[in-house]
């Protein structure tokens, strides 16, 4: 019988489909390195989120380890290089948290927009800025999309029905034009410096250099926000945290980090920055979805040999 480790916390419902299928299943989260890299040669799969790193010194200890099931879309925190080399199937559940990510987006984007993180400490303490706080309005804003995958796809849709002027930058956009009338599809130097908004839902380049640094940011509008719910290495941080403290941008939300858990990050206590803690996907309805999507996958793959969405 195959027997499968969940290491970062995950609905119960993925326990309930390998068992359903025959597969036995451990569940044993907050594991250090140290710890994964003694157990996991016990077992013929693993399932992560994004806390657990599976690494090179873990994958070659994983002697049983057959595949690796990462319950999202972002297989950053796994190295695919030495996966392919102890030929290990990587497995993703892309679309799962879609909806949750865009709206995790859209939710930073209106926070920032309205004031409204500093809106509700000042009411809290009984200071009544009514007059301090002025926003804007998403209508009629030119929003420009990095990458046009499922997640960009949603907020795009969105945006739209927002009566927001989208705008992609994605290399792949081009052969989709004619589905997506109301998108735009322009360079990203274009991008940068026509967009109200830029949104990140991209992965990292191949370079894995950041997408905007100081010169791009000095060529967008000076009433411009960022969000980025896609990657942490996509911006630049220090760059960005001069933009903000210089007013060389109106602001920014970030859901990502260069380094996670960002516990400590040059970026705490920058003004007019909101972070979350990589909590896009984090809704009850996106967490059911991914469980069992990539616990029915990793079934098939056991129980029939088929393989879903490898990466």
């Amino acid at each position: 019988m195959p027997k499968v480790l969940i290491s970062d916390a995950l609905s119960t419902l993925a326990n309930e489909v390998f068992k359903n299928n025959n597969i036995e299943v451990d569940t044993i989260t907050d594991l250090k390195p140290s710890e994964l890299k003694e157990i996991i040669h016990k077992y013929d799969g693993l399932v992560v989120r994004s806390a657990t790193k599976a690494t090179d010194e873990i994958i070659a200890s994983g002697n049983n380890l057959k595949i690796i099931g990462r319950a999202g879309a972002g297989v950053d925190n796994i190295d695919l290089v030495s996966a392919k080399k102890n030929n290990i199937i990587v497995m993703n559940t892309p679309g799962g948290n879609t909806n949750a990510t865009a709206e995790h987006s859209l939710s930073l984007l209106m926070a920032l927009y309205r004031n409204i993180t500093e809106a509700n400490s000042g009411t809290h303490k009984g200071l009544w800025e009514k007059k301090k706080f002025k926003g804007l309005e998403l209508k009629g804003k030119n929003l420009g999309i990095i990458g046009f995958g499922n997640v960009g796809k949603r907020f795009a849709e969105i945006a739209i029905a927002l009566q927001m002027n989208v705008s992609v930058y994605s290399e792949s956009f081009s052969s989709r034009k004619n589905d997506y009338p109301n998108i735009n599809n322009i360079s990203l130097s274009d991008l940068i410096s026509q967009s109200d908004i830029i949104s990140f839902h991209c992965k990292p380049p191949k370079d894995d250099k950041p997408i905007i640094s100081i010169n791009e940011l000095n060529n967008m509008k000076s009433n411009a926000v960022i969000i980025n719910t896609a990657r942490g290495n996509l911006i630049n941080e220090k760059d960005l945290k001069e933009a903000l403290d210089k007013n060389i941008i109106r602001g920014a939300a970030l859901d990502v980090f260069s380094e996670e858990p960002a516990n400590e990050n040059i970026l705490f206590g920058t003004k007019n920055l909101i972070l979350t803690p990589h909590i896009a996907a984090s809704t009850e309805e996106a967490q059911l979805v991914v469980a069992e999507q990539i616990a029915l996958q990793m079934s098939r793959f056991f129980n029939n040999n088929e393989i879903v969405n490898s990466v």
